[in-house]
């Protein structure tokens, strides 16, 4: 297999991180993405969106972050995709909540903050602020998104959630985040952002 990927992707981290997590080879390919290469001709023959993360997998190519996670857990850790039905399909909620919340809010600032992208700061603060509302409700009273043990849920919230003050925003107030964070740093083959 072979990750494209940036050093700074939140998005190209939670696949990065859960390969270490589960003890994964990949060889990863860092993707010039200030120089332009994901707008070259032969990285959009990977991804017409022209992004990252895109994993080439011996069946093919994949190039969506929450849609990597699934096939490397589904095909190197079952359990990490759900024990049963219930539990996938509540994967599958908290990967839809990734790649929406998540993304118009603490992603999209971040982006603003970090490149100066343009946005409607007051909506994504706000959608942001709602985000980790129903983050904060949802880890009072449990350790992990889904069950009692870690999923790709985890895996997919966790980046912009734990770079939270890249976004401008502070997670003073969230303790049931913060700890849920703490969870997953002390979790075997955790791997910060930078590798």
């Amino acid at each position: 297999m072979i990750l494209y990927s940036h050093p700074f992707s939140g998005n190209g981290w939670k696949v990065r991180l859960f390969l270490s997590m589960i003890g994964q080879g990949c060889e990863i390919r860092t993707v010039d993405m200030p120089g332009g290469e994901n707008r070259s001709p032969a990285f959009l023959a990977l991804n017409p969106r022209g992004q990252v993360p895109v994993l080439q997998a011996p069946e093919g190519v994949l190039w969506d972050s929450q849609a990597i996670l699934v096939y490397l857990a589904e095909r190197h850790a079952s359990d990490w995709a759900g024990r049963d039905a219930f539990e996938r399909a509540a994967v599958a909620q908290w990967l839809s909540f990734s790649a929406k919340e998540v993304a118009t809010g603490l992603q999209a600032l971040r982006l603003h903050r970090l490149m100066g992208r343009p946005l409607d700061v007051p909506a994504a603060t706000a959608t942001a602020e709602a985000s980790l509302a129903v983050l904060e409700g949802w880890l009072a009273t449990r350790d992990w998104l889904v069950g009692d043990h870690p999923t790709i849920a985890d895996v997919a919230v966790y980046p912009y959630v734990s770079m939270a003050g890249e976004a401008g925003l502070s997670l003073e107030a969230a303790p049931a985040i913060r700890r849920w964070i703490a969870r997953i740093v002390a979790l075997p083959g955790y791997l910060p952002m930078a590798g």
